[in-house]
């Protein structure tokens, strides 16, 4: 049984397609694409000359052009703050007086202890403070 050029090159796409998946790396992909572009190229009578030449310049334009522009939309994500980090630069309103030694807010919904960032103030109750820290259980308050 002898199998044609291009069933050669589709096998070693769907073969680039399986580390695609399993490893989450986009170059095997380009990869792929660049075989199937072969296989047109075989389909069409092209010798293996043409066929790797299209092979070759199908992947590596794809990787000069889709990387640069996938790490452009990775680096301009926006980060989300989740936890305590989401916490900081919130207002929370006081419920018993904050000092340097510590008192109680009312933060996200939840009763938090909490102290001051600078030890010489006081907030009295139904003051708006801002968090600033999270220092353990307690939030440092300006």
């Amino acid at each position: 049984m002898d199998i044609d050029a291009w069933v050669w090159w589709l096998i070693g796409a769907v073969g680039l397609g399986i580390p695609l998946v399993l490893t989450a790396m986009p170059e095997f992909g380009m990869f792929a694409v660049g075989a199937v572009a072969a296989a047109v190229v075989a389909a069409l009578g092209g010798g293996i000359v043409a066929q790797v030449l299209v092979s070759v310049v199908v992947s590596v334009a794809l990787i000069a052009v889709v990387r640069p522009i996938a790490a452009r939309h990775r680096a301009d994500r926006p980060r989300l703050a989740t936890g305590i980090d989401a916490l900081k630069g919130r207002q929370a309103v006081v419920l018993e007086r904050v000092d340097g030694n510590g008192g109680r807010i009312k933060l996200a919904g939840e009763v938090w202890s909490a102290r001051a960032y600078d030890g010489e103030q006081s907030f009295e109750p139904g003051r708006h403070v801002d968090v600033v820290d999270i220092d353990g259980a307690t939030a440092v308050v300006m």
